[in-house]
């Protein structure tokens, strides 16, 4: 305990430095995410993904991508998209989409651990999408598919539900108009904040966690537990314990790159570290809402199908990625030796807390604080129109 307490300031100064350094790069993924999902309805979505088919995976690839969410958002949207008439497999690749091909974590990773974690994941998030395709196509019966859709249909309420039926988007009228208006503004800046709204306490959770591991677990404890030293039986279990240990971290979607950064300073294989960065999707919480909203039996075969692809696709693109050299030589992560000055970091962070807080002003006179409240509201159809 004394030991915990004396090193208590360098986990909340740790923490503190690796917000600090990834502030302004994920206030722009949120930014662009914001603008992205003001410009493409959920409801043109939903009908582009209705057919299972290599188009419709591609489809439900790229409108995740664009579509950022936090984990719980993302659940909510892809029973939303379900419901009206997306098939389950599109749903489910959206859902992984939304939390593990955007822009903000790209860019956390840039900062934290730099392009090959970015490149890996990208390629990684690739793979996985494609075995979970190939794994639906072969394993997801016709009587799961309609067990889910019995159970999603009863509307059982999980955990930001409005932000899964919200739709802020402004369609109609050329592009440029559309950009220009204000009820892009507004748009932009509700989806801002919703997405922030929707990942503050996961971000917060994930910052003091890995300041705390970097601060108080011993290099050692990571080592035996990743079996460092033992080649391919390194790989393999850092690809196989990745998921688990982000299932049990409680934290997900952005919030899961700091911890990367600690496990990958502590010993953690490569593939590794990319596999526990995709386990976002089978916390406990999450796996619970997977039982409310598709019902047990689907709930237990979305998390195998999931931890599998997981772990195969930190697996081969961790064994691709030192293949080809790619895999970084130095365990060092720039964060944890930072501190705050006046540096080009902190003079990109100040302007970017402007636009947070033009933005904030935009949001504020436009009801935004009744929007945030709606985001957790059991609704069968939320549908704003920005003034």
């Amino acid at each position: 305990m004394s030991f915990v307490l004396s090193h208590a300031g360098d986990a909340l100064r740790l923490a503190l430095s690796m917000f600090w350094v990834v502030l302004w790069p994920l206030a722009l993924g949120f930014l662009l995410s914001a603008c992205v999902e003001t410009f493409v309805s959920k409801q043109a979505i939903s009908r582009l993904l209705g057919r299972d088919g290599i188009r419709s995976a591609g489809l439900a690839t790229l409108f995740g991508a664009a579509s950022s969410s936090c984990s719980y958002a993302a659940v909510a949207i892809a029973r939303t998209l379900f419901r009206k008439g997306a098939t389950l497999p599109n749903a489910i690749i959206f859902e992984f989409a939304s939390t593990n091909l955007v822009f903000e974590l790209g860019l956390a990773l840039l900062i934290l651990l730099g392009w090959q974690f970015v490149a890996a994941e990208f390629v990684g998030g690739l793979v996985m999408v494609v075995l979970l395709a190939l794994v639906f196509r072969l394993t997801l019966t016709p009587r799961l598919i309609e067990s889910a859709r019995l159970q999603a249909e009863r509307g059982i309420p999980g955990k930001m539900e409005g932000h899964g039926a919200m739709d802020m988007s402004v369609t109609g009228g050329p592009l440029l108009r559309r950009v220009l208006s204000p009820r892009a503004l507004t748009s932009v800046s509700h989806y801002f904040f919703m997405n922030i709204y929707g990942l503050w306490w996961d971000l917060l959770v994930g910052f003091l966690i890995a300041g705390a591991i970097g601060a108080w677990v011993p290099e050692t404890v990571w080592s035996h537990l990743f079996l460092n030293g033992h080649g391919v039986l390194s790989s393999l279990s850092s690809a196989l314990i990745g998921p688990l240990v982000a299932l049990l971290s409680y934290v997900c979607s952005v919030g899961n790159v700091p911890l990367a950064a600690v496990l990958w300073r502590n010993g953690i294989g490569f593939g590794g570290a990319i596999a526990f960065i995709f386990g976002d999707l089978i916390i406990l919480p999450i796996l619970n809402i997977y039982r409310k909203y598709y019902g047990r039996r689907v709930a237990i075969y979305l998390f195998a199908v999931s931890y599998l692809t997981m772990a195969a696709a930190g697996l081969a693109v961790g064994s691709v990625f030192s293949a080809l050299g790619l895999v970084p030589g130095s365990r060092s992560v720039a964060a944890f030796a930072t501190t705050i000055a006046w540096d080009a970091t902190t003079y990109v962070n100040i302007a970017t807390l402007a636009v947070i807080i033009l933005l904030l002003v935009r949001f504020l006179r436009t009801g935004g604080i009744g929007m945030l409240r709606m985001m957790a509201t059991p609704s069968e159809q939320i549908v704003v129109h920005p003034a």
